[in-house]
């Protein structure tokens, strides 16, 4: 999905506009790379210190220490890392920012402070995890707009750049609810593992009513943006209403009558399909900006 969102941000909504950027297509493979080795290694570095969470959790997806040995899963966050971050230090100075580099030091060494330690306390792992998320998305208007900013283009790359931040945005909520859900679907496994998830610290109900709660945020701010950006656009307007807010309404709707570890499941995955759909969006842009 981190793939899909950048090619997307720059094929879809970058170059059909002749929008100013700065990097080709190799450089923009590049981007890609690093991006999604940090994200490989964070995964990977997840697992080996949740195998004993997920033992309990999800026992049939267990992957350290059953395909894959510790050793080998330990070489491997290694290797991705190695790879993300010294793509990322070529990359900062192929444009001109050598400072971009630290985002990559920055982003393997909290995602591994993450697994290691920030997911064990209560919604910080979460909002941690979050706003890595929305960095992904981020990170190319960082890449392409800004240096190619000049007087001339200002207000256009900021217009763009204000779009990118509303898909960060949305990605960001999406993520952090999608988070809490999970946390309540392994409160059983994390409880074993002496986790301070919010359903551990709070209970399951009261961690549930606050989900509910926040389930609110993506559908009044998606229905906002719809009524104050795109109301002209019938297509655009159904698509965000057909695949967006319909599943956010029933999202809080299950949340609400949620019982079952699987009825967790099915609202996370669901959450996810939402986050598809939302980036999918960008490739209405020809539509949206047009008009």
């Amino acid at each position: 999905m981190i793939a899909i969102v950048q090619l997307l941000i720059k094929y879809a909504l970058f170059e059909p506009f002749g929008v100013a950027i700065t990097l080709n297509g190799f450089g923009f493979s590049l981007l890609v790379i690093a991006t999604l080795c940090l994200a490989a290694g964070g995964n990977i570095i997840n697992d080996i210190y949740d195998k004993e969470t997920d033992a309990i959790n999800k026992p049939d997806k267990v992957i350290v220490g059953k395909t894959v040995s510790e050793k080998t899963a330990y070489n491997l966050f290694i290797a991705f890392n190695v790879i993300g971050v010294g793509v990322g230090f070529y990359l900062s100075h192929l444009v001109g920012r050598s400072g971009f580099f630290v985002l990559f030091v920055g982003i393997s060494g909290l995602l591994y402070l993450y697994a290691s330690y920030f997911k064990q306390l209560i919604l910080v792992g979460n909002l941690l995890v979050s706003i890595l998320v929305a960095l992904s998305i981020i990170i190319v208007g960082l890449f392409e707009l800004l240096p190619a900013i000049t007087p001339e283009n200002q207000a256009t790359q900021v217009t763009f750049f204000k779009i990118l931040w509303d898909y960060a945005l949305f990605a960001f909520i999406i993520n952090l609810l999608r988070e809490m859900v999970k946390d309540i679907e392994d409160i059983d496994g994390d409880h074993k593992a002496g986790m301070n998830t919010l359903p551990i610290a709070l209970g399951r109900e009261r961690a549930k009513k606050i989900v509910f709660a926040l389930s609110f945020v993506p559908i009044a701010t998606t229905v906002y943006y719809v009524v104050t950006y795109l109301f002209k656009q019938q297509l655009v307007v159904g698509y965000f209403l057909l695949f967006i807010i319909a599943p956010l309404i029933y999202v809080s709707i299950k949340i609400f009558t949620a019982e079952t570890k699987k009825d967790y499941h099915a609202i996370s995955n669901v959450l996810k399909l939402v986050m598809l759909f939302g980036m999918l969006s960008l490739l209405l842009y020809k539509f949206i900006l047009i008009n």
